[in-house]
């Protein structure tokens, strides 16, 4: 049977909406986001542009469900992470491992999905405006409750709390372009895990109102390594 045969299947199956969006997730992750379109992802799903355009009106729509199934990876490699923390009695090294452990899913995603970490932050990502921080994705979420756990912790002095997203945001964020479509694309593994674990000691020392011991801050590293 051809397409418009496959197109009426799907379409009547009611799952067609999520077959065009896993299949742009699809082309995001291949191509990036200049790779998502209506055509493409119907191609790639078996249908005709025809059905695919009753879900998606056009090109900026389907981006928008490929950018949201991104930033669901994101946060789901993210919480990967943090699932995967060595237990500990300490309250404070929980927290500032919980932390590392989002720093490092967040990189691991960038890394292994190249083209759905581009994506999902294609044309500034979710975010609204500069007062709606606490309200994006998920991905943002475990952030703004790292930092929340640093604070109830004693870790983080509450007069230091507002905004402090911004600097972990940023500095994994610049770090992961840098790997992926940066001069530091083609380092050797174990230099890249250094430059990642140097990266994290900075933060979690920056991220304290208090003096950070060196062997908690080597602790929380072993803790957040996964083979």
């Amino acid at each position: 049977m051809g397409s418009s045969g496959q197109a009426k299947r799907g379409y009547h199956h009611g799952d067609l909406r999520n077959a065009l969006i896993k299949a742009a997730g699809q082309l995001a992750e291949q191509g990036g986001p200049k790779a998502v379109t209506v055509r493409a992802a119907a191609k790639a799903a078996g249908v005709t542009p025809t059905a695919a355009y009753r879900h998606f009106e056009n090109h900026d729509q389907l981006l928008q469900a490929a950018k949201d199934y991104a930033l669901d990876g994101l946060a789901a490699t993210m919480q990967a992470r943090i699932d995967a923390l060595r237990p500990t009695t300490d309250p404070v090294r929980q927290a500032m491992g919980t932390l590392c452990a989002i720093g490092r899913g967040y990189i691991r995603f960038a890394t292994s999905e190249p083209g759905l970490f581009r994506t999902a932050f294609e044309q500034g990502g979710s975010m609204v405006d500069g007062n709606a921080l606490s309200k994006v994705d998920e991905a943002f979420q475990l952030l703004v409750r790292g930092l929340d756990k640093l604070v109830e912790v004693g870790h983080l002095n509450p007069a230091d709390r507002p905004m402090a997203e911004l600097t972990p945001w940023c500095s994994v964020h610049g770090f992961s372009m840098l790997l992926i479509d940066g001069p530091m694309r083609d380092l050797p593994d174990e230099m890249r895990e250094s430059a990642v674990e140097r990266m994290m000691t900075i933060l979690m020392k920056g991220l304290s109102s208090k003096n950070v011991d060196d062997q908690l801050v080597a602790d929380v590293l072993a803790d957040t390594r996964v083979p």
